[in-house]
Order: structure tokens, then sequence, then C-alpha cells
């Protein structure tokens, strides 16, 4: 996931001061406090470092000298340097030129965006009480800065200006300014003043719902735990899995083993569980998690984002959010999911059948449940294909698994190497730092790498940039990747599921993306593009983990060295499209479900969001109890908190640009330097420098078709 910075109001607006994103699916622990964070009181002698650029490598925050005390006179000064810069530009009294204009104001907002980008990034990592404070009190602030200037008459008077004689310029010149006026006009800089009135009170009320949303979810994270007394409840967990869960119970200061809810319906745990009653109350509590404190502001965001649709002029809030994405229109995107779910539908009713059945098999009489579905397709998978997890992950130690996997991959196709940096700061004690060369030993960027879930951490998984690469400013990109893994008992190795080394690569794509970019200004840099095609490269590098010379290099006992045999290697290989019925139809049932929340109308009367739910699935087929949605919607945090309303769809568009380019890049050589290459120079370093069609056409010679990724998941032979 590229993750936003902060609520869907205010993220467009910070554009004008170089955001990282408008980007789902744990942290400051009693350990993680003894780190130095942003969570300590500063003498009043102390500096605050967020008023001025970083000394370090590349403008690296300085994360050990960071304190709670800096954060609000660093947005305060931050906007109103900002709104100074502002006013310059547009009581310029010369006629407004790309240069005195445009380009202007992508320098602005220096100490808006450091402050942001490090306050926003840090408050889904080591969030608590200080952050949450800090965060309610600057979101409305932040909200009105936004409105102050997008609909400034003055300002969008120079922009129109220069739109309207774009044809004097050329390429990423000519697409900032048709990104700067879309923008603009989007905003409702073109609404008559009493609906700028209107527009300034539903953003308002959105930035609140949407902080309050988001906090309610990161407050379940710690409060919607299962404590279990009882260790013989736990039978099927391994000894690790045991003394993690025992871990973090004591680092609760909990007696017993602490379940902590990962982002998904789904949760890992229910793989191996025996004890049915402790499957059903987890499965529970992560499906009904939030749901008194969020399903109110679901309903009420839900219904604010229509009414602001449609003073902007669109019918729905998906209509307007689909706008200046590459699916264009809801009519575009409820296409291509209705076109797959009955297909994978099929698919998901051959696997309940083949459960079912193992169900049967063991004497059993219930009927397949929700919570069923995991523990009992283990044994399918085991049966069909003499595959078991404890076998496997032995093989997946983390450290092998990202320096002899996933940058071993990443070395081979662009030539990248690794250097470890200890030197830099960090925000937590489990981070690592490293620096990333070109093949020719020229720096390209940092990146850091948070792999373990803790109390106060946003969950799920998703990349950042905390520096964005911009020639005008001449910075380069520091980024990192956030993982949600479950962090092994003291003195004890990190083994990995296939899922999960999946996830580090598909986040290092993320990665990737930042890291490569070489374009001139800010707001096109890196992963800013339409969120349609920002998963396409993260979902492309996953496949490189499954590569045959990849697989080879990494997957090796954690105790022997010694490589995966390849008769257990074929078996997850042939098992990776496995419960690929399951995977879709969940995947399928959270985007319908996004995308019917906002495609409803201002006046739509709902007052149940469960009721809603099942109206909304069984419209499209997809009202199957024993799948239920990837997210339910008091915790869909993409839809109502991560910047992906009418969005979540983009994870299967993207799946068909990657699944096509891997095909192509094999038919070329597979896993080569020169195929490497030619994917940076066309995909990778554009950003949203150019059309993003044209930027795939240019890499594979032709739109992307569906054949690859109907392969790819298993729904066709």
């Amino acid at each position: 996931m590229r993750k936003t910075l902060i609520t869907t109001a205010i993220s467009a607006a910070l554009m004008l001061s170089a955001c990282s994103e408008p980007s789902t699916d744990a942290t400051i622990n009693s350990k993680a406090a003894e780190t130095p964070t942003t969570m300590t009181k500063a003498p009043a002698s102390v500096a605050n470092v967020l008023l001025t650029p970083s000394p370090l490598q590349y403008m690296a925050p300085q994360f050990d000298k960071l304190q709670a005390s800096d954060y609000l006179p660093a947005f305060e000064q931050g906007m109103l340097e900002h709104k100074a810069e502002i006013e310059a530009i547009t009581n310029n009294s010369e006629a407004a030129t790309f240069e005195n204009t445009i380009v202007a104001l992508e320098k602005t907002g220096a100490i808006l965006d450091r402050t942001q980008r490090i306050f926003f990034n840090l408050s889904g990592l080591i969030s608590d009480d200080n952050f949450t404070s800090v965060e309610e009190q600057i979101v409305p602030k932040l909200t009105a800065h936004q409105d102050n200037m997008y609909l400034d008459e003055k300002l969008f008077a120079r922009i129109q200006a220069i739109y309207k004689n774009k044809a004097t310029l050329t390429g990423e010149d000519l697409r900032l300014v048709e990104v700067y006026y879309d923008s603009f006009v989007r905003a409702g800089a073109e609404l008559s003043p009493a609906d700028k009135t209107k527009m300034r009170e539903l953003n308002g009320q959105l930035a609140k719902l949407e902080t309050s949303f988001s906090q309610n979810l990161l407050k379940s994270y710690k409060d919607d735990v299962i404590v279990v007394e009882d260790k013989a409840q736990l039978d099927g967990l391994s000894d690790s899995e045991i003394a993690s869960l025992a871990a973090a119970a004591k680092d609760a200061g909990k007696t017993g083993y602490m379940i902590t809810l990962v982002n998904t319906t789904a949760q890992p745990l229910l793989s191996s569980l025996k004890n049915r009653d402790l499957r059903k109350k987890l499965w529970e509590t992560s499906a009904y998690r939030a749901m008194e404190t969020n399903a109110p502001l679901n309903i009420n965001i839900a219904k604010l984002r229509a009414q602001k649709a449609n003073l902007l002029g669109y019918p729905t809030w998906a209509a307007y959010a689909l706008g200046d994405q590459m699916a264009k229109t809801p009519e575009a995107v409820y296409g291509i999911l209705d076109d797959l779910a009955p297909k994978a539908l099929v698919k998901a009713k051959v696997e309940a059948a083949d459960i079912q059945a193992e169900i049967v098999k063991e004497g059993q009489t219930f009927e397949l449940a929700p919570w069923d579905w995991a523990f009992y397709a283990e044994k399918v998978r085991k049966a069909k294909y003499d595959l078991d997890d404890s076998q496997v992950k032995p093989y997946f130690e983390m450290n092998t698994v990202l320096n002899d996997g996933m940058f071993f991959a990443m070395n081979k196709l662009y030539g990248i190497s690794v250097k470890p940096r200890n030197d830099l700061p960090v925000w937590h004690k489990d981070v690592s730092a490293y620096e990333i060369f070109n093949q020719d030993g020229s720096s390209i960027g940092l990146f850091y790498l948070d792999l373990y879930a803790r109390q106060g951490k946003q969950g799920g998984a998703w990349m950042d940039e905390l520096v964005s690469q911009s020639f005008l400013k001449n910075t380069q990109p520091v980024v990192y990747n956030a993982l949600n893994i479950p962090k092994p008992a003291e003195g004890q190795p990190t083994l990995m599921t296939f899922d999960e080394v999946s996830t580090l690569f598909h986040e290092f794509g993320h990665a990737i993306h930042g890291l490569y970019s070489q374009v001139n200004y800010p707001s096109l840099a890196g992963t800013l593009t339409a969120r349609d095609f920002v998963e396409f490269p993260s979902q492309a590098n996953e496949d490189w983990s499954i590569d045959p010379q990849v697989l080879a290099n990494y997957a090796k006992h954690y105790q022997t060295g010694e490589p995966i045999p390849a008769e257990l290697l074929a078996k997850v290989l042939k098992a990776h499209t496995f419960n690929q019925g399951f995977g879709t139809v969940e995947y399928l049932s959270a985007a319908l479900l996004d995308m019917e929340w906002h495609s409803i109308t201002a006046d739509t009367e709902i007052t149940d969001v469960a009721a809603f739910e099942k109206q909304a699935l069984a419209k499209h087929g997809l009202d199957y109890t024993p799948v239920p949605p990837r997210y339910k919607t008091t915790y869909f945090s993409h839809s109502f908190g991560g910047g992906y309303s009418a969005g979540y769809y983009a994870y299967l568009w993207t799946e068909v640009f990657a699944a096509d380019s891997f095909s192509y890049m094999m038919s070329q050589g597979g896993l080569t330097l020169e195929n490497g290459q030619k994917y940076r120079d066309t995909v990778l370093s554009k950003g949203n420098s150019q059309d993003l069609m044209q930027s795939y056409i240019d890499f594979a010679g032709k739109k992307p078709s569906t054949d690859a990724l109907l392969k790819r998941r298993g729904l066709v032979h």
C-alpha cells in the first residue's frame, strides 16, 4: 500500500508544499518508549529541529532530536510561512508565467512540508496520546489552510491564465500545469462565493470525522485484543508463535498470551488454532471491531462526501473520485469488478466444497463458517500438495529473505547495492536504515525498514516518503517500508510465511518507485501518481519473490543453510494459487463495498452499516457467508481514512498491469539488467511527469490485457 499521509480533506492541498501524497487493510510500548522519539518534553533551550533543514544526508529526519513540543509550533510557523509565500505569488504585479507562478508554488512551504511528512508518518508508526492531541488540534487548521489556497480567486486566476496558454509548454512543464489546474478546479476554485463557503464547511466536517475514524481504529488495535490464559487453548500454534504471544502479553502488562489483530478481517492464526470457540472469538473480534465508534462516522463521512461531490457537479463521490484516475468512471470500475466476481465466486464455492468435505471427513457436522475457512483450507492444502507451513517457514528466515532474496533480486534487475546505515537515527529500535547505490557506485537515496507489529502502529503494510526526489529542489529520496510481522520472542529468529515474503517484495516495489524517481518537480515525483497506477510497481515486484534464481538464493534453512528441497519448493510454487477463489472474492467484496458506499446520493438514508453491507454485496452476487469482505466498513481505513475512497479497486486494476508486465519481462529474458533498466527508464523514473498509460506502452509496447492476470490468480489455466 502507498500510504496517505493525512486525511483526504487535507492531503490534496499540501501538493502546494510538495506533499508526499493524497495511498490500506501497534507503536509505543514500554520498551519502545526507551528509544528516543518525539514523545519526550524538550527543555526551553533545545531548538526545534523541524524549523530548519536536517543536516543529515539527504535531509533524513533527526528522529533522535524530535520532541513532542516541536510539532504544533512547527505547523503554525510552517502555515504562516507558506501563506506569506502564496501571497507573494498572488500579489506579483507581473503577468502570470510558468516560472513566477507554477514553479514558484513548487518552491513554497518547506517547513510545512517537512513537518507534515514527519508528523503524519510517525503518527502511524509510533502513535500515542501526544500524537492524538496534536492531530486533533492541527487537522482543522490544516484544512482551513488548504481551503484558503485552493479557493483563492487571485491565485486561481494566475493558474488559469497559464493553463489557457499551455500550448507554449511541453513535457513535464505542461504536465505540471495540467495537474495544478485540475487540482484547483476539483477543489472548488470555480465555485460561487456561497458554494465556496459551503465547501469550507464540508471540508472541515470531513477532516474532523476522518481523523476520528483513524484514531478510533488505532485505539482498536490496542483495545481489541484477545488474552488467552489457558495455553491449551492455543493448541495448533508453534512454540515460537506461542512464545511471541506470551511476549506480547508481557509487553502490554497482561498475564497469559495476547493475540493482537491485523488489519484485515481474516487473521493469520485462524489457519492454525484447533480450538473452534477461540477461532470464532478471534474472527468476531476482528469482524466487528470499532462498530460502536466508527459506524456512525462511516455513514456521516459517506453522506458528506456525496454532498461535496454534488457541490462540484458530480452525482456521487465515486464519480468525483474517479475523475482524475485512469479508470475515469464508476461504470468502468463496476465493469471490471462485476466481470470477475462470478468467476471468482465459482472457484470459491469449489474450494468451499473441498473444505466442507474435510470437515465431514473429521466426523464433524457443523456447516462451514468464516472462522473455519483458513483452518480447514490449510488441511486441504496439506492433502492436495502435501504442504505444511511449519515445514516451509524455516526456509524463510527474515534476514536471509531480505538480503539474499529481495536485495539480491534488485541487484540482478537494477544493479543496485545496499549498505546498512547504523549511524542514522531511527524512530524505533527495531527499525533499520540503509543507503541504496547504483551499479556505478553513485548514491540513490536512503531506505528505512520497520518490520514488526507493536502497539501504536497502524495495521497492514505500506510505504511512504520522508523526502521526495526533485531536481528543482536538488533533493534525493528518503523512503521507508512498514510491515506488521509478529515479533518473535527474544533471541528467536523471524521465520516468515510465504505471504509475508510476498508483502516484503510488494512494499519494496513502492520503495523503488520512490527511489528511482528522476523528475524536476516534487508534485510529480515518485509515487505521486493516480491511485490506480501506484500499486502497479509494487504488485509487479511481488513476482520476483518466486523467480527460480531468486528463490534458490534465499530459500535456505535458517539452522543448516541447506537450500529448500526441490520437492518442497515445487509444492510451494504449485500451491501459490491455492485458495485464490477465497482471496479474490474477499478482495472483490471489499472493493465493491468501497464503491457502493461512495455511489450513494446525498439524500440516501442509511441507519444500519451491517444491513448496508449485506445489501451491497447481494447486489453484486457476493453475499456469500463463508467468505466475508477483506475489510468491513468500520475498519476499512483505505476507504474511510487512507485516501483510497472509491479507489480500493486499484489493486485489481493495477494487477492487470503487473501481471502483463511480468509476462512481458519473462518473454524478454526475465531477471536481467536490460529488462530492469528499461522498466526503470520508462516507468519507475517518470513518476507522474507524463501520461501514465503512455509510460506503460513505452515499456511493454502495448496496453495491458487481462490474460496474464487470470493465470496469475489461477482462475484460468
